[in-house]
């Protein structure tokens, strides 16, 4: 098997046989990080960094560990060209991380450059990728069309304007591109910025927000503007899924205790946070939609970056140790048959327990595909295999690109169509199931699923 042929992840003729039934699927993508406002305007890339690294984290991370000056990576001073090959002399050292199969992949199948990325073929690479990239046939929404995106939901705080996804909506794009309410600002009532940002989410919808009642009408009105525009999902970043949620007059206390300027005690903000939730939950519910939750990610752990570059710039890890079964119970409980929930947790090693408890909770209730850093062939083969042994496969709701690059959507559902072909296409080799029910669950993961879940319509 050579480098990326045509049977990369495949090793059976089962597994090839699978692929060949969804390997040419459209694309469903139910949650990434696009810049609606560049897919917007369409605006062409200028050149291969800004396509691949420029927003990457996963890059700039491994770049870091390759032992790159950081100048060469978020400095302003080089040019993108001086990044890239800084980059391409250092990618063979990425070989056995995902993200070196995934950036061949983009060269390969989106812009037909077949060069292995070393220092020997940067300059090459960088000059054939600029001529196409800065062609329309490469723009950002040529690019969907031609990975056959059917539709893809962005991540929008309720203080967004959306005139991005309107225009969107008037495109050759239209229908394709779907908002997702992301309220995680307005639910982190322990962070400095907070009162900021309720001032400026009052301000988007000309209302002063100084009572509890006139906060959640105001995120009832982000809620329909962005289910107008087609959203079918709300999601959720949390550490911990605190869901025990208090009582109404306790929660407008504690925001007239945090809008005075007070600070909130961290068991005032738990107290909150799951207030806060449990309303949002019932928004879902009244349209039907599902309610996503990404949970364990523990921010910028590595302080010197956090001191130099801010948020947000890698450095973000999992622990062990943090809970999840006893937080989500109450908002599951309260809400059980009538909340579509998918689970999205940080840490693998959290799988069996999350795939026990959606098992526990019946069809709408799921465990959503490997996040994050676990999302590789390791991470994504691991999670089916063992989410389907206590759960079922065809409870899952398929892949998710987790993704602010347009050019890495293809390589990303690639990686899972192929992978789920080869888990499927060993158990029929094993005498686990039939051939038949193996093309059956995988043409649902890869498409069926998450349609008639997220409500693609």
């Amino acid at each position: 098997m050579a480098f990326l042929d045509a049977n990369y992840l495949l090793t059976t003729d089962s597994a090839k046989a699978l692929y060949g039934e969804v390997g040419g699927l459209p694309i469903l993508d139910p949650h990434n990080h696009c810049d609606v406002k560049a897919l917007a305007e369409d605006r062409g890339f200028q050149d291969l960094w800004e396509a691949e690294a420029a927003t990457d984290h996963y890059v700039w991370e491994l770049m870091r560990k390759c032992g790159v000056e950081e100048s060469l990576i978020t400095g302003k001073e080089a040019s993108n060209q001086e990044k890239w090959m800084a980059l391409a002399k250092v990618f063979p050292l990425f070989a056995g991380n995902p993200t070196y199969e995934w950036i061949h992949l983009d060269l390969r199948t989106r812009l037909g450059i077949s060069l292995e990325i070393n220092e020997e073929n940067a300059l090459a690479i960088w000059e054939e990728s600029r001529r196409k990239l800065q062609t329309p046939e490469f723009s950002p929404q040529s690019l969907i069309l031609a990975m056959n995106v059917e539709a893809m939901c962005s991540t929008d705080d309720p203080a967004d304007t959306l005139e991005y996804h309107e225009r969107l909506g008037q495109s050759r794009l239209a229908g394709r591109v779907r908002p997702t309410f992301r309220p995680d600002n307005a639910m982190n009532i322990q962070k400095e910025t907070w009162n900021g940002y309720v001032d400026r989410l009052g301000a988007r919808w000309n209302r002063s927000l100084q009572c509890l009642d006139d906060f959640l009408d105001v995120l009832a009105q982000a809620h329909d503007a962005m289910g107008k525009l087609g959203a079918v999902a709300s999601d959720h970043g949390v550490l911990v899924p605190e869901t025990f949620s208090p009582d109404r007059k306790t929660a407008e206390a504690l925001f007239q205790k945090a809008r005075s300027g007070e600070k909130l005690t961290e068991a005032e903000a738990v107290l909150f946070r799951g207030f806060f939730l449990n309303e949002m939950a019932e928004l879902d519910a009244a349209k039907g939609w599902v309610f996503q939750v990404h949970y364990g990610a523990v921010r910028d752990v590595r302080a010197s970056l956090f001191r130099k570059l801010g948020a947000d710039v890698g450095g973000d890890v999992s622990d062990h140790n943090t809970a999840a079964l006893e937080p989500l119970l109450p908002l599951l409980n309260r809400f059980d048959g009538r909340l579509k929930v998918v689970l999205y947790n940080m840490n693998p090693a959290h799988n069996a327990t999350m795939a026990m408890l959606t098992r526990a909770f019946g069809a709408n209730v799921c465990l959503g595909p490997a996040w994050w850093l676990n999302d590789s062939y390791v991470g994504i083969r691991s999670q089916l295999e063992l989410g389907a042994s206590i759960d079922l496969f065809s409870n899952m709701t398929g892949m998710v690109s987790d993704s602010r690059k347009i050019l890495s959507y293809g390589s990303r559902f690639d990686v899972y169509r192929r992978t789920l072909a080869g888990v499927l296409g060993d158990q029929v080799d094993r005498g686990q199931m039939p051939m038949s029910v193996g093309r059956m669950l995988a043409r649902r993961l890869c498409y069926e699923r998450p349609r008639e879940f997220f409500g693609f319509r």
